[in-house]
C-alpha cells in the first residue's frame, strides 16, 4: 500500500512540473481536434438531387417552350450544349435518346408508354451526369444513396456515359425492383448493349409480368430475331397464364411474332374449339365447365 502510495505521488509530481506534457485520451484528443473534415459535396450533385424540385412537367426555357431546354436551365447547363433529341450529342440519338424522344408519347394520354417516360427532371439530371463525366463509382453511389426519381435518372443516363459493362449491377438490381418506372428505365439501350442473352430474356419477361410495354425495351426487334429460347420461354409464360385464368398480355404475341420462330402458338392463338382463360366467361354466373375456365380441353369420349 505505501509503495502505491508512493508512486501516485511521483506521477503526481511529475505532471505538476511544467516540462512534462500530460497524456491526453485519444477521446479528449479528438474532441480538441474537432471531427475529421468532410470532403465538400459538388455543386453538380447538389443540382443532381434538387432537380426534382425545380423541373416540373412542363419546364419554359428560353424561348417559353418546355422540355429539353427547360431541363438544360434547370440543370445549369450553358446555353451552347450540345444536343441531340434532349440529351447530350455523342449518346447516339434515335433509340439512345430516353429524354424528349421517348418524352413525345407523354404528350399523348392514351399512350402507354407516357408513364414510363423520361420527364423534364430525368432530362436535367442526364445533362448533369454527362457533363461531369460522372464515372462508375459516381454512378454507382448515386443510385446506391438516391431516391426512385434519381435512380431512375442514373438509368436513362447510362447510355450517356462511357462506362462499359461496369454498370450491368445497376441494371440488374433494378430489374429485381417491383417499380415499373424503375424497370423501363432498365431496359433502355445500356441493356440492348450490355445485358448477356439469358438476362435481356427474363427483363422481357419482367416486363411482360408487370405491365411495362414492351416498346420501352430497346433493340428489341433485333435481339428477339430468331431467339428459339425467348419463344419457348414466351409460349410457357402464355401457358401459366392461361392455366392460372389470367389474361395474356397483348404484347407477348407481338415479341412472339418478332422472334420469327415458327410452328410456335400461345394458348390463346388456339382455335375457337379449344376454349382458353381468354374467351370463357369466368363470371360466378358462368356456365362454362371447370376444365373451360382453366383452358383445359375437355377428354375425347371413347
Amino acid at each position: 500500500r505505501d509503495e502505491h502510495r508512493h508512486r501516485g505521488r511521483r506521477l503526481a509530481h511529475r505532471v505538476r512540473q511544467p516540462g512534462v506534457q500530460r497524456p491526453q485520451s485519444t477521446g479528449a484528443a479528438l474532441s480538441r481536434s474537432g471531427p475529421a473534415p468532410r470532403l465538400p459535396i459538388p455543386a453538380w450533385e447538389l443540382r443532381f438531387a434538387a432537380a426534382g424540385r425545380h423541373c416540373g412537367r412542363r419546364v419554359p426555357g428560353p424561348r417559353g417552350s418546355g422540355g429539353a431546354a427547360g431541363a438544360r436551365e434547370a440543370a445549369g447547363a450553358p446555353a451552347g450544349t450540345r444536343e441531340a433529341g434532349g440529351i447530350p450529342a455523342g449518346a447516339g440519338g434515335g433509340a439512345d435518346a430516353p429524354t424528349d424522344s421517348v418524352a413525345a408519347h407523354a404528350s399523348d394520354p392514351t399512350d402507354p408508354v407516357a408513364a414510363h417516360a423520361p420527364d423534364p427532371a430525368d432530362a436535367a439530371r442526364i445533362l448533369l451526369l454527362h457533363a461531369a463525366g460522372a464515372d462508375a463509382a459516381t454512378v454507382e453511389r448515386l443510385y446506391a444513396h438516391g431516391s426512385g426519381a434519381e435512380r431512375r435518372a442514373v438509368l436513362f443516363a447510362l447510355p450517356c456515359l462511357e462506362l462499359g459493362a461496369e454498370a450491368v449491377p445497376l441494371v440488374e438490381d433494378a430489374l429485381r425492383a417491383n417499380d415499373t418506372r424503375l424497370i423501363a428505365a432498365a431496359v433502355g439501350p445500356y441493356a440492348a448493349r450490355h445485358l448477356d442473352a439469358h438476362a435481356w430474356r427474363h427483363a422481357v419477361l419482367k416486363c411482360l409480368f408487370t405491365g411495362v410495354p414492351t416498346a420501352a425495351v430497346a433493340g428489341l426487334e433485333d435481339r428477339a430475331r430468331g431467339d428459339t429460347e425467348l419463344a419457348r420461354m414466351l409460349t410457357d409464360f402464355a401457358a401459366e397464364r392461361t392455366a392460372a385464368g389470367r389474361p395474356v398480355p397483348a404484347d407477348l404475341h407481338h415479341v412472339l411474332a418478332l422472334t420469327g420462330v415458327t410452328g410456335v402458338t400461345t394458348p390463346s392463338a388456339s382455335a375457337p374449339s379449344a376454349p382458353s382463360a381468354l374467351s370463357a366467361p369466368t363470371g360466378p354466373g358462368s356456365t362454362a365447365s371447370p376444365a373451360a375456365r382453366t383452358g383445359t380441353p375437355l377428354p375425347e369420349e371413347p
